[in-house]
């Protein structure tokens, strides 16, 4: 990552559309972008945002197939290897094309090298509403104006791009390594908060995709350290969000073997959940870095 496009970002260097922009191909299936160096963590892209880029790819070419403008509504990705930031293609595949569903198969390739893969379920979707059953805590926390904002960095110093490209306020009781986190009892490890772009682009469904890995790993408050890439993710996008702030609830369930999993339920202004997560990732602590 340059260091001016980390200090001084540009309104395209924060611009989501930008940042995701596709070239496509004569085909309508195939598309050449570049990765961007900024919605990263170090030197390599976010993975909410990397699958933000194939669900966008999917999108279009649906719309170019079908004249449909589908959301995702679901996807399961699995990250092989890290992009490098550079030009890359993705291709898409339309694996069954029904009356309300498609499912479309979407990877991104670099030097003839599958570096992410996804199937995704793209659908009509419509705002919030009220659910005839939901089993999901609410979400109690402050208002974002009572509630931190963290520095672009990992705790090792390694700089998050991410942390620039999104306004994240977390309550002051789940921000790493502050005094009182928690509260009383042994640490837990749940990030709460809201987020939003740091241009102030308002949230729709393509973005939600992003979202939903756009924070920094539950488990720093139980001692990780910063290195907790993902291996595989599924994304519920279950409605169009409203505008304005995205409430977040981000938890580490069970750390066991090098690996945890974490879930992640986003929810609009108008308090309906949009968007749920969840991914298995790999994971260190101090004690085991040697």
């Amino acid at each position: 990552m340059s260091q001016s496009a980390f200090e001084s970002p540009s309104a395209d260097d924060l611009s989501f559309d930008a940042a995701t922009a596709l070239r496509p191909r004569v085909d309508g299936a195939t598309f050449d972008l570049d990765v961007h160096p900024l919605w990263t963590v170090g030197d390599r892209p976010n993975g909410g945002f990397l699958l933000a880029l194939l669900g966008r790819a999917a999108v279009q070419a649906i719309s170019a197939d079908m004249g449909t403008a589908w959301d995702v509504q679901s996807a399961t990705v699995t990250y092989l290897a890290a992009p490098a930031l550079s030009a890359a293609e993705i291709r898409t595949t339309l694996l069954r094309r029904g009356r309300t569903a498609a499912h479309v198969r979407a990877v991104l390739v670099q030097s003839e090298r599958t570096m992410v893969d996804a199937v995704m379920v793209l659908s009509a979707l419509a705002p919030g509403d009220t659910p005839r059953y939901n089993d999901l805590a609410p979400l109690h926390i402050p208002p974002p104006d009572q509630c931190v904002g963290l520095p672009p960095h990992t705790p090792e110093g390694v700089p998050v791009g991410v942390l620039v490209t999104t306004d994240l306020r977390l309550d002051p009781l789940t921000v790493p390594g502050a005094p009182g986190a928690g509260g009383e009892g042994p640490p837990v490890a749940e990030l709460r908060g809201w987020l939003r772009f740091a241009d102030g682009r308002e949230p729709d469904a393509a973005s939600l995709l992003y979202f939903v890995d756009a924070v920094p790993p539950a488990t720093l408050l139980i001692g990780s350290t910063g290195w907790v890439p993902t291996l595989s993710m599924s994304v519920y996008v279950r409605a169009q969000p409203a505008p304005g702030w995205l409430g977040i609830r981000f938890v580490a369930n069970l750390v066991s073997a090098g690996t945890v999993d974490e879930t992640c339920t986003l929810w609009d202004g108008d308090g309906h959940v949009v968007a749920q997560a969840t991914q298995l990732a790999r994971l260190r602590f101090p004690d085991e870095t040697g």
